[in-house]
């Protein structure tokens, strides 16, 4: 049973869900069918959650629009892009309600579940109870003035809602107050200590950055957490006194495993879920790995008849460009459109994405390495040594598989090389390390262009059809076998280069066979699996980051507002002259302070400037700049400061100095 995290239906998919959950999870899957192992692979639109509740009303539409929008271009965009799940369902299904609620209803006829009141936010004016997404106030760590009841994105901060200052309502705006409302939260204090044996002790082959984060939350010690919410979204709780309440949306979506899994298999899922002879195993992303192998492991221990994960191999986050990816900001690479604006290379993505995949750590996706690696490897390494292979054969013998008559010691060399990357493929893969799992599938066409250069079947042709012969016979073979190498990874150009050589039915099991393809065997005409990315297409994807950033910084930045009016001899008694940084060189002991030696054109002065975290030495030597020139002198960790830099801060906080369209003599007033 292998599950892939179900993505929030209020956003399409992005490059950073592929990489951390669903590229991994569907060659894993992918691999085990090649196998022939009995496998479900199952994935599912996550509906409920306040987030969606917000998205309906900035757009005036119902919550289950919202979801039916993106299920549908969700569950398209993974089809077109050959994610291959036996189901991809959804949370709002009926299934899915009685599922969740008989779970929660077991539970709570066991009396596993503690009702607590405590005090929440209430809207008097929309009358109702706040969920965190609703309360808005100033973080009091970063003084963020738009930090969420629940964390302030600014400083990644997790927060409760009464630790914001200056609390409002997202929904009208009021000032919030506290009421007594009743929960039920699911008691994971009483199963601390057999999570810290089941996973400390039990699962210590786990990944390093999984098993890191499940330790430090035992360490820290579990704490009951409420399953409820004060909501108008999602699955009501099935018990007396709770109206208008419905189940979280983490208690609901792992869940969704379970009955999306039923909705498939109705008369055999339990096999999947409850036998012990069932692997599970559950791909996510980092931010996952709490609810996956705390939460959810719980709650299956509580209700008692379910089977635990086996191994949760979650990835870290990946970065676009540098820069964290973000749905709000629109800072992605979004599925449907790479589908769109790259048709036919959906195998490109693959390839990238598990190249660069942050298995243990967070990673970086630009769009320069994703040419390169096409052009470079996919194109100049695989596709060089099919069409080579295929090309030569159609050349030599009319596009048949040729003879192979006695072989040398290179060519079994050669040929040995197949069962070796094989063993080490399968050793990676199942051990969830798929970057190298595809660096050794690789090695195959790294070995056929070696083999082919070595032996230049091109020149031998003109003395020794027969050696020839053996020669592409070989490199069939080869490309055969890689077909069914990298087919976990980049199936659809494994499908084309089958139907090119038109490869009889074979297995997993069977790469290492050198007789794939029989002798006499009709290939189709060759042509290419891939193709080179032209610098146009990545200047086009460069430029869309770029309007997107200075959209962004326009929608962050607001203006302060003007001081008050000053009369115009107060501006001109400012002297402000251009001048030319000569010298500069960090304040020791200061993380700000940069000393700098500056030509005013009046003279040469130290002007000490709090701009050292945003620009090194060698950026500075050389620069024009603009200085008030007569600032009264002040002293700075022991050095007089004869003057100030103007400089602009942008949306981010960075800083940029005011300086002239094009060099000017030094001295020269600014007016």
């Amino acid at each position: 049973m292998v599950t892939a995290a179900l993505p929030y239906a209020n956003g399409p998919v992005h490059i950073g869900h592929l990489a951390g959950v669903y590229v991994p999870a569907d060659i894993f899957v992918r691999y085990l069918r090649l196998r022939g192992r009995d496998v479900v692979f199952i994935g599912g639109s996550d509906e409920h959650g306040v987030p969606i509740t917000i998205q309906a009303r900035k757009e005036g539409i119902s919550p289950q629009d919202v979801v039916d929008r993106y299920h549908s271009l969700i569950k398209d965009s993974f089809e077109r892009f050959g994610i291959s799940f036996d189901v991809y369902s959804r949370t709002t299904s009926a299934i899915q309600r009685q599922t969740a609620s008989d779970f929660f209803k077991k539970l709570y006829d066991k009396g596993l579940f503690v009702e607590k009141e405590n005090e929440q936010y209430y809207d008097e004016e929309a009358h109702q109870f706040l969920a965190d997404r609703y309360i808005i106030g100033t973080c009091p760590h970063c003084h963020n003035e738009r930090a969420y009841g629940d964390q302030c994105e600014q400083c990644g901060t997790s927060l409760n809602a009464t630790d914001l200052m200056n609390p409002h309502s997202a929904l009208s705006g009021s000032v919030p107050v506290l009421r007594l409302t009743k929960h039920w939260y699911l008691p994971l204090d009483r199963y601390e200590s057999f999570l810290r044996e089941w996973i400390l002790e039990g699962h210590k082959e786990w990944k390093s950055n999984v098993y890191g984060q499940c330790k430090s939350w035992l360490d820290t010690g579990l704490q009951p957490r409420a399953v409820t919410r004060d909501l108008d979204w999602g699955i009501p709780v099935p018990v007396e006194g709770a109206e208008g309440k419905v189940l979280y949306v983490w208690f609901d979506a792992p869940i969704g495993y379970i009955s999306n899994t039923r909705e498939r298999l109705p008369d055999t899922w339990e096999d999947y879920w409850k036998s012990e002879d069932t692997c599970l195993v559950h791909f996510i992303g980092k931010d996952n790995i709490v609810f996956h192998c705390i939460i959810f492991p719980a709650m299956l221990k509580a209700e008692g008849s379910y089977i635990l994960p086996e191994n949760v191999p979650a990835n870290e986050f990946l970065n676009l460009e540098n820069d964290k990816i973000s749905t709000s900001r629109n800072w992605a690479v979004w599925l449907h459109e790479y589908l769109t604006d790259f048709p036919g290379k959906e195998d490109v993505l693959r390839y990238v994405l598990t190249a660069n995949a942050p298995e243990t750590k967070d990673n970086n996706f630009t769009w320069k390495d994703f040419q390169d690696r096409n052009n470079n490897e996919l194109v100049a390494i695989y596709g060089n040594f099919i069409n080579r292979a295929m090309v030569l054969t159609q050349k030599y013998f009319s596009g048949k598989v040729p003879e192979c008559g006695a072989l040398t010691d290179f060519d079994k060399a050669t040929i040995a090389e197949i069962a070796t990357i094989r063993g080490n493929v399968e050793n990676a893969l199942e051990n969830y390390r798929f970057r190298e799992a595809l660096k050794e599938a690789m090695n195959l066409a790294r070995v056929g262009n070696k083999y082919l250069a070595d032996t230049e079947p091109w020149k031998l042709i003109k003395t020794d059809e027969q050696r020839t012969g053996v020669i592409l016979n070989i490199s069939l073979q080869l490309a055969a076998n890689i077909a069914l190498l990298l087919e976990p990874f980049l199936p659809f150009s494994s499908a084309k280069l089958k139907a090119m050589l038109r490869l009889p039915a074979a297995s997993w099991e069977q790469i290492g066979d050198t007789n794939l393809l029989p002798v006499r065997h009709q290939l189709n005409e060759p042509a290419l699996l891939f193709e080179k990315i032209e610098d146009a297409a990545i200047e086009k994807q460069l430029q869309r980051l770029a309007d997107i950033k200075i959209a962004n910084e326009k929608q962050a930045y607001q203006a302060e507002p003007a001081k008050n009016d000053i009369c115009y001899e107060d501006f001109s008694a400012m002297d402000i002259r251009i001048g030319t940084i000569l010298e500069a060189v960090k304040v020791p002991k200061t993380d700000k302070l940069m000393k700098l030696l500056v030509d005013t054109g009046i003279d040469k002065r130290t002007i000490v400037s709090g701009i050292a975290q945003h620009f090194t030495a060698e950026d500075l030597k050389g620069k024009q700049v603009s200085v008030l020139v007569n600032l009264a002198p002040r002293t700075l960790k022991g050095i007089e400061s004869q003057g100030m830099l103007l400089l602009a801060e942008d949306a981010d906080g960075k800083l940029v100095f005011v300086t002239p369209e094009k060099a000017v003599v030094n001295g020269v007033a600014v007016k």
